[in-house]
């Protein structure tokens, strides 16, 4: 693996134009970026989603699931950055940007990133309703199919 990801966890909302510029800065290699920003959504009255992770664990898998895209593709860069903390309904939750000197290592590095990052890091999601309630995400079935496309044989 030539490209050493980015990678940062952190409560504090990130700037989509900051991290493409740093990524890309100076750089002549870059032919195609891709991004995927995941935003919290305001379904059935949800009034916030929580998202807590264990320090250093975090990281860690982020990195490794990182490493695994940056030795399936070619590419010059990559930045993930995960929000946690007490997130309302429009407010980002992950970045994820891949550059590459084509377009389809970029694009597929993305899709293949987030897939793994939702199905395979470590953070715990508890969603706060307007009325009160409290629950705990569960994994689901549809997210667990689009990260297997990528298992390898």
């Amino acid at each position: 693996m030539s490209v050493t990801p980015t990678i940062r966890i952190q409560e504090a909302p990130f700037d989509l134009a900051v991290e493409t510029a740093a990524l890309t800065a100076g750089r002549e290699d870059v032919g195609g970026l891709a991004s995927f920003l995941g935003l919290c959504r305001a379904d059935d009255g949800l009034s916030a989603l929580v998202l807590e992770h264990y320090p250093g664990m975090t990281e860690r898998a982020i990195a490794a699931i990182a490493g695994e895209a940056c030795l399936r593709w070619p590419l010059t860069g990559c930045t993930v950055v995960h929000r946690v903390g007490r997130l309302p309904p429009g407010a980002p939750i992950v970045l994820v940007l891949t550059a590459s000197s084509h377009r389809a290592a970029a694009l597929e590095s993305c899709a293949f990133l987030i897939d793994w990052l939702k199905t395979r890091a470590p953070f715990w999601k508890r969603e706060e309703f307007a009325d009160g309630r409290e629950r705990w995400v569960a994994a689901k079935a549809e997210d667990d199919e689009a990260a297997a496309r990528w298992d390898r044989a």
